[in-house]
């Protein structure tokens, strides 16, 4: 059975830590690890953060963060509607930054895809990027028995 939700935020950075809440509440009821939260909460950072520096430069926008629970695996999909990524393949590049002014580290990508199943990225000049998020919660114990 799927269980979903649905978040808009403005594009500011005080949400973020709001957003990741939201995201790690919503995806406790599939009974997570502490470490498995953490890296949810952590990936949801990198990519709301992103959307906040990258996607909207300064200026406010719309993020729509929706997630869906499928017993124990976890979608989440944040998406905003701003300037867009030029060149995807550089900008997923560990130690890329577009904003080395702002010393950005430029691992937002590399840590979103480290701490989460899977990470596709979508992205088009002028309309905004969608970035989803895969975990599987439980996967760890089945390789450690």
């Amino acid at each position: 059975m799927n269980n979903y939700m649905k978040l808009e935020i403005p594009s500011k950075s005080q949400n973020e830590a709001f957003a990741r809440v939201v995201v790690a509440a919503f995806a406790a009821q599939a009974d997570p690890t502490i470490d498995e939260i953490s890296d949810v909460k952590t990936a949801v950072s990198e990519a709301v953060t992103n959307a906040v520096i990258h996607g909207y430069e300064n200026k406010t926008g719309t993020i729509v963060i929706s997630a869906t629970l499928t017993g124990a695996r976890l979608e989440v999909t944040i998406v905003d509607y701003g300037v867009g990524i030029e060149d995807l393949e550089q900008a997923r590049k560990p130690l890329y930054t577009s904003k080395p002014e702002l010393d950005r580290s430029g691992m937002g990508f590399t840590i979103m895809e480290n701490f989460m199943d899977s990470c596709d990225v979508i992205s088009e000049p002028g309309k905004g990027t969608t970035v989803t998020m895969v975990k599987t919660f439980g996967r760890a114990d089945d390789t450690e028995a």
